[in-house]
């Protein structure tokens, strides 16, 4: 899944919620200047920190082997 597709996700969630940056910042612990920069898409978050964002959201995150894919 290409970063832009998550953030949109991402986003689309926390209005759902009715979630403000904010208060999503302050439920999952991350800070507000990073959620700010995730969400305009100029930040490179770590799984650490979608994973946090994604469980407040109800969400989460999943790693997956592709289908076809040979070493």
């Amino acid at each position: 899944m290409h970063l832009s597709l998550l953030i949109t996700q991402i986003k689309e969630r926390r209005a759902m919620l009715q979630l403000t940056q904010a208060q999503l910042a302050e439920l999952s612990g991350v800070g507000l200047r990073t959620l700010k920069q995730l969400e305009a898409g100029q930040a490179n978050p770590t799984l650490h920190t979608l994973a946090e964002i994604a469980a407040v959201l109800g969400m989460e995150v999943v790693l997956q082997v592709k289908k076809n894919t040979s070493l």
